[in-house]
């Protein structure tokens, strides 16, 4: 605004003195016949050029994380400095005290000069964005318990002097006036309308029963946001329906279920009724939006329960599918399936990408899906058909749990070939040091592997794929057709367990082995900062914490809402060691409505009799990935040709490297973005750090040590003439240390 300030205030004179040194000859001759008014148009004109925002998660509406600035390239992306630093984990002034450490996987947006994200705790922020000095901060919870889980981005809306930022907490999506911060009362219920609208009286549940908030923003078109969500993963699941709401009102539009109903398409690929009792199917990773065809694209998750699908025979119609609806109606276009009956927890992570390849002489618009196991489908945006042909092959089908029935074939697309392993063999054995070497080697002689397709078993199966892979950071993708995309290399060891009630086990065991043993192991073990050992729990957390974590969730956690207060009860003396005592939990006074008196009630929650033995990674003794490096990479492919043009390790080791070890690349979580610069900045990396590659080459040409991890993509703008890149470095991600900080970079 100082420039259009200064601007104004010239002489008429120094004005067309000005103008003709910065627009052409007509443009000046249009100001001097119009006079005034054309100054102001043309001087709005010069500021707009001197600003670019970052106005939408993914970058723009087709998800291509693309900036056509500048400023910052390869010849001068050395001389970065940090420019500004946001605490993002300072607490609102008289706010709910929480224990937890989450991190930030926000990449926030800029629209006119600020910047907006969201916090550890889930508070949405506004800061400049070109100084990081907070204008406003808001707290989702202020009233009421917190209920933490990843938020991914936000969504900015306005009409006129309307302006709102849409961003989703616990089971609500909030409307937040963009300018103060404070809720648009005239939105939802005092500015915030329940996620689990068209979920609620799903197969005579209540809302007391189910689990639904949303990790990743959603779309605006016109008057109309339309929002995926997250669900449990368990027999708890309730179904990944997909809603619009009316940006003004809250109001429900629409809702296109993914587990289909009787008469709908797809009700044939269940069981008959399966969608009174299955859940998931859900899209957590986020849409993209083609405005000129008036259709949002998504893919969805899994169904559940994840690894064991007895109760789901078929190909499960919608699930694992890349899916174009009309967003005004939200009637189907058309489904692409990437995986048939899944039994192996390959959900579709990231946004499609939407770009314009050139595919037999002709530009075709694409979508772009990169999937967990490392495959790209490159589909036709009108029909869903792709352009590359994909095979179904045989799938091994042989071995099989009681009651299970894997789908015959799997669709494998020829091109691009796949940016990660697709199985673990012998010759992927790590080869780091002999040590390490003759564990994995044991370890992998005792349990089944060698095919991504080989199904669950109670022996133990290896596979890839299960942690990306693609994950929700997604891939960015220039005007060119070069798509950039980072992925994970990790194998995991995937064990079913009985889940059958003994008469030995006690009431709180019984409710720990049905709802939590899949994540924290039979044992309380865990697997890891994701799902951490609940050993010794009572060292970590109040009673009272324990409590409000089970019924409202807790990261990757779900709430367990539907749970009855007694069984809840029965579990915290089960984590507590203590049960021969009586319940001391205390029912609060702002609790729900009533829960169901029996954890089972008309099918829900679906008790499945094996669960998994949690998602445990399969590493040597010395914590490294049990494959052979590299364990991260960053490629470059060629929509166009479906070929790759490079592909480098990403991330670093340097304990390994002083040892002599090329560089392995490390695991992952976060995504890239690519610049006119010819640049692409990523962070994501177990090395905490920031780095930028030369688009061209693969080779880097900046990094930075953050004080975090930069579990998060990163975004770009320009404000007053200058670019900035920036980083949220929340880290805690596997174990490492807190973070909780924006961090900007820009050019001396």
């Amino acid at each position: 605004m100082k420039s259009l300030v200064t601007y104004t205030k010239l002489s008429l004179g120094v004005k067309i003195k000005f103008l003709l040194k910065t627009r052409n000859a007509i443009q000046t001759l249009l100001f001097i016949f119009f006079g005034i008014s054309i100054v102001g148009f043309q001087s709005n004109m010069l500021v707009q050029k001197k600003e670019e925002g970052w106005e939408v998660y993914g970058g723009n509406k087709a998800g291509n994380r693309y900036s056509a600035l500048s400023q910052i390239n390869t010849s001068n992306v050395g001389q970065l400095r940090v420019a500004w630093q946001y605490d993002a984990a300072k607490r609102i002034e008289g706010a709910k005290s929480t224990s937890q450490q989450m991190e930030i996987q926000c990449q926030p947006i800029v629209v006119n000069g600020i910047l907006y994200g969201t916090t550890p705790s889930l508070n949405l922020f506004a800061v400049q964005a070109d100084t990081g000095e907070e204008i406003w901060k808001f707290d989702p919870f202020k009233d009421s318990a917190p209920r933490f889980h990843a938020s991914r981005g936000v969504t900015y809306w306005e009409s006129g002097n309307d302006k709102r930022i849409f961003y989703t907490a616990g089971n609500h999506l909030y409307a937040i006036n963009a300018l103060d911060g404070k809720p648009v009362k005239s939105f939802g219920t005092d500015g915030k309308a329940d996620l689990r609208s068209g979920v609620t009286g799903w197969s005579g549940r209540e809302s007391s029963d189910i689990s639904v908030d949303a990790t990743s923003p959603g779309v605006v078109y016109k008057d109309i946001i339309v929002i995926g969500s997250r669900v449990s993963e368990y027999g708890d699941a309730a179904p990944g329906y997909i809603r619009a709401f009316n940006v003004r009102t809250g109001k429900l539009k629409w809702v296109f279920h993914t587990i289909p109903q009787p008469g709908e398409k797809g009700y044939e690929t269940w069981p008959k009724n399966a969608w009174k009792r299955i859940g998931g199917a859900n899209n957590w990773a986020g849409m993209v939006l083609d405005e000129k065809r008036g259709s949002v694209y998504f893919g969805t998750g899994s169904p559940s329960v994840d690894f064991y699908g007895a109760a789901r025979q078929g190909k499960n119609l919608y699930a694992n599918c890349v899916i174009s609806l009309n967003i005004e109606t939200g009637k189907l276009n058309w489904f692409y399936q990437t995986v048939h009956h899944d039994l192996w927890d390959r959900d579709i992570a990231c946004q499609p990408n939407l770009v314009t390849v050139k595919h037999r002489n002709k530009n075709i618009d694409a979508v772009a899906q990169a999937t967990k196991d490392g495959l790209i489908f490159l589909l036709d945006r009108d029909t869903g058909k792709p352009l590359f042909p994909v095979e179904e092959r045989p799938a091994i089908t042989g071995y099989t749990l009681p009651g299970e029935h894997p789908w015959p074939t799997q669709p494998y697309p020829t091109k691009p070939i796949p940016f990660a392993r697709q199985a673990f063999t012998e010759n992927d054995i790590t080869n780091i040091t002999p040590e390490a070497t003759a564990f994995v080697k044991e370890k992998f002689a005792q349990t089944r592997s060698g095919n991504k397709y080989q199904t669950p078993s109670k022996e133990g199966t290896l596979y890839l794929g299960i942690g990306g892979g693609a994950e929700w950071g997604g891939n960015a993708a220039d005007p060119d057709g070069i798509l950039y995309q980072n992925s994970n290399e990790m194998a995991w060891d995937l064990k079913m367990l009985d889940q059958i009630d003994q008469k030995s086990d006690s009431d709180g065991k019984r409710v720990y082995m049905h709802n939590c043993a899949a994540c924290h192991k039979a044992d309380r073990m865990g697997s890891g900062q994701e799902y951490p050992s609940l050993v010794q729990v009572s060292k970590k957390f109040a009673i009272e914490d324990i409590n409000t974590i089970i019924k409202n969730g807790r990261g990757r956690m779900p709430a367990f809402q539907y749970l009855p207060e007694k069984e809840r009860q029965q579990l915290i003396k089960f984590l507590l060691d203590d049960e021969s005592s009586q319940p001391t939990v205390i029912r609060e006074a702002h609790s729900a409505t009533a829960a169901p008196t029996t954890a089972v009630k008309n099918g829900f929650p679906y008790m499945a009799p094996y669960i998994n033995n949690g998602w445990t990674k399969f590493l040597d003794p010395n914590g490294y990935p049990a494959v052979k490096p590299p364990w991260g990479t960053l490629n470059a492919i060629d929509l166009n040709t479906g070929e790759y043009l490079w592909r480098v390790p990403l991330g670093e080791f340097t304990e390994l490297t002083k040892k002599g070890i090329p560089v392995t690349g490390t695991e992952n979580y976060g995504g890239p973005i690519v610049t006119a610069g010819g640049l692409i900045f990523i962070a994501a990396t177990m090395d905490e750090r920031i780095r930028a590659f030369d688009k061209n080459t693969g080779k880097i040409v900046w990094e930075y040590q953050l004080p975090a991890g930069g579990f998060a993509t990163p975004v770009t703008y320009m404000v007053n003439g200058k670019q900035y890149v920036v980083i949220a470095a929340g880290g805690v991600r596997n174990g490492l240390k807190p973070g909780g900080s924006y961090i900007a970079f820009a050019l001396p």
